[in-house]
């Protein structure tokens, strides 16, 4: 038997990582092998991955040794950076940087970098309609994610450049889902109007991602945008009622009224729902359902991750 050509990845106990070494583990026809990396590799996410056969490395961001070391012989690498977890674009940025260097020096024959839009393109710093964030940036999460772009096409790596969609995984574990009132209503508040907002199932991302491996570096340069549905506010609240047996209605939100909400990010967040409404045909635009679909053939539509996932909304 042939020896598995072996894709790294970083992240790998997060919802895009994971879902890239569950997608290349469970096609036992592949011709890839994956290395999860990760900080703690006793933790029981990492231990979890071990037992469906992945390769387990520690290696850790902030140190590069450690990182280069664990991309040592590997054909592919998955790089994804989780902004969430210290809120820095400094941090973020010096973090790709390593995956980058890590990615050359060990001769990646095919790079796949998590990436987003540069919003800055769209709302410039001087644009009234939006506060700057941290001095230099409108939506941060996104913005630093494009300026590291750079970095790998500077690397010489052959890099795909992948931006995912809203998780709907967030309707689930970051409070955006639908609340109840006093009287037990149901409401979905999202400041987008009656926009249309790009969302995906977070383990379809890592299944679209393998996919643009088995195609293979032929598709080094390109950016691929992802979505599982595309959909207004009021569409996905028929689409709640539906899964949840119970009245959901929408009730959009402004976006200074979405800043204002005060919790870690919330500034952050409204400047992001602000682009995706504002520049709506743009954001669902480079987000292709049907080429996502082709990539993975079992996309789940919101209808299908509702009915999965309904138990697990908190209502």
């Amino acid at each position: 038997m042939a020896e598995k050509k072996i894709i790294v990845v970083t992240g790998a106990t997060g919802a895009q990582g994971g879902g890239v070494i569950r997608a290349i583990l469970n096609d036992k026809s592949s011709e890839f092998g994956a290395r999860a990396i990760t900080r703690n590799a006793s933790s029981d996410k990492a231990k979890a991955l071990a037992d469906i056969g992945a390769e387990v490395v520690q290696a850790d961001l902030n140190d590069a040794e450690s990182v280069k070391r664990a991309f040592e012989g590997a054909y592919g690498a998955y790089c994804v950076t989780f902004f969430w977890e210290h809120f820095s674009p400094d941090k973020e940025f010096a973090e790709a940087s390593v995956l980058a260097a890590a990615a050359r020096h060990a001769g990646i024959q095919h790079a796949i970098w998590s990436t987003l839009e540069d919003t800055r393109k769209s709302i410039p710093l001087d644009d009234p309609r939006m506060p700057v964030l941290l001095g230099k940036y409108s939506v941060p999460h996104f913005d630093v994610k494009a300026d590291a772009d750079a970095l790998f096409r500077a690397s010489g790596v052959p890099t795909t450049y992948l931006m995912a969609s809203f998780y709907w995984e967030n309707f689930i574990s970051f409070g955006q889902g639908p609340k109840a009132d006093d009287n037990g209503s149901l409401t979905l508040t999202l400041p987008m109007a009656d926009k249309k907002l790009s969302g995906i199932a977070a383990e379809d991302i890592g299944k679209c991602a393998y996919g643009i491996f088995k195609l293979g570096p032929s598709m080094a340069g390109k950016t691929i945008g992802l979505a599982g549905e595309q959909l207004t506010g009021n569409e996905m609240a028929v689409k709640f009622a539906k899964a949840l047996g119970r009245p959901v209605k929408y009730s959009p939100m402004s976006f200074d009224g979405y800043r204002a909400l005060g919790f870690p990010g919330a500034d952050e967040m409204g400047n992001m729902y602000q682009f995706y409404a504002e520049f709506e045909a743009d954001v669902s635009r480079a987000r292709d359902v049907a080429y996502s679909r082709e990539l993975n053939p079992e996309l789940q539509n919101f209808d299908t991750w509702l009915a999965s996932n309904k138990g697990k909304i908190p209502v």
